[in-house]
């Protein structure tokens, strides 16, 4: 299926086609329609499996067409997207964004730990679509600077970990200011008894969809990990990238910021690199993918966010400078080459603190990956900690962790909230 065949206007193919998206995942196949439909959806599906397109794409038609029409009121807000953490909230305003560039609708995204009043600004000048977390949104509700009265849509993104951070009475207190008419979305990746029943109470005779997350590769990627510790994962790049034969190669790393710093490493080090990610610009963003396909630069830099829709012919090699904490992150990076029957190669890069990831990624694709010891920085594995790291945990704590992982932690208190998101 393409999405010409989901029956979306013309402004918003163009902008899918311009983020090199062709056909639907499962999710967004299934979901789009429900939602244009003007039906309560419930979805079931992980980090990964192309969620936030599934509900940010019908929720810019529907909006659309409504203020085509004259059937929405100017200036209020109609469409709000509440989710845990602010790093979520980002990525879900940019889809927006990204997806609804021929419109003329307006979206904005807020969240707590920075000053509030840009946000402030931005809403007495109208908003549209409003991507937010949970605490500062009701701050500025009772500061009266927001007016859920207007909700046309409501979504509820990652419904289990805002459970799993201690949101639940935040998001309660959401849900009893939004209007009774109106169209929920609720999405989350696993379906414990309080997810049910909060799902239960807000949701109207909702279309249900189940989505099974990737998991696993292409026989035609050889696959490898490299051992090292983390202080030398740069030397261990640029050793790797002295090798000629490495035509092009797509590097993973988990930070906008960590993108940044390997590219400027490898530039200093005489090899064109360029990053990619969130904090680029869109003209950045398409000049480097366009000089990274015309093989005008070897090196793309990138992160998970930014690299969604990246689709390079021949591209011969995926470098996972950093694990990825969620294991369908690693089928989706390496799946970026060895496409249509051809080969590709596949380098990850482990370092102590990793090796729980590594092993998360081993059991879902059900295979070891062979291990490369003969490098100038290869450092022995040794024993796993039987915890993880103070790094992985205060990275969990800071709302990092991904649904994948909840899975296999215990229940916590939900009376204690997480602050600052």
């Amino acid at each position: 299926m393409t999405f010409e065949q989901l029956n979306l206007s013309m402004p918003i193919l163009k902008a899918l086609q311009d983020e090199g998206y062709m056909h639907p995942t499962p999710i967004q196949e299934q979901s789009i329609p429900h939602v244009l439909a003007q039906r309560d959806l419930l979805g079931c599906a992980q980090t990964g499996t192309g969620k936030t397109a599934a509900f940010a794409i019908p929720i810019l038609q529907l909006l659309s067409d409504r203020k085509a029409s004259g059937n929405s009121k100017p200036g209020v807000i109609k469409a709000l997207v509440l989710t845990p953490t602010r790093e979520l909230a980002i990525q879900i305003e940019e889809s927006f964004k990204a997806y609804g560039k021929y419109t003329d609708l307006k979206k904005l995204v807020i969240f707590g730990g920075v000053p509030q009043h840009a946000q402030t600004i931005a809403l007495r000048r109208g908003v549209d679509i409003l991507v937010a977390t949970p605490g500062r949104l009701l701050d500025l509700i009772n500061q009266q600077l927001i007016s859920l009265q207007n909700i046309e849509i409501f979504v509820l993104d990652e419904a289990d970990r805002m459970l799993d951070m201690g949101f639940v009475h935040d998001v309660k207190k959401v849900i009893a200011r939004l209007p009774q008419k109106r169209q929920t979305l609720f999405f989350s990746a696993t379906m414990p008894k309080e997810i049910q029943q909060l799902a239960g109470s807000i949701l109207t005779n909702p279309a249900r969809v189940e989505v099974t997350p990737v998991s696993s590769t292409a026989d035609t990627i050889r696959q490898s990990v490299y051992f090292v510790e983390k202080k030398d994962k740069h030397a261990l790049l640029v050793h790797l990238l002295k090798d000629e034969s490495i035509n092009t190669a797509l590097v993973f790393t988990r930070t906008k910021h960590g993108a940044d710093k390997v590219a400027k490493l490898l530039y200093r080090a005489g090899i064109g690199a360029e990053a990619i990610h969130g904090n680029k610009s869109q003209n950045q963003r398409q000049r480097a993918l366009q000089n990274f396909k015309q093989q005008r630069t070897r090196v793309l830099v990138a992160t998970d966010i930014a690299a969604r829709g990246i689709d390079v012919n021949e591209l011969s090699h995926v470098i996972n400078f950093e694990l990825p904490n969620v294991p369908e992150t690693y089928v989706h990076r390496i799946g970026r080459t060895g496409r249509a029957g051809a080969s590709g190669i596949a380098f990850s890069f482990c370092d102590t603190e990793e090796k729980e990831y590594l092993k998360d990624i081993h059991k879902l694709i059900a295979r070891t990956i062979p291990v490369v010891t003969e490098h100038p920085f290869h450092a022995a594995p040794g024993a796993a900690p039987a915890r993880p790291p103070v790094s992985i945990q205060r990275h969990r704590r800071e709302g990092a962790m991904q649904p994948a992982e909840r899975s296999r932690r215990p229940q916590r208190n939900y009376r204690q909230p997480v602050r600052n998101h």
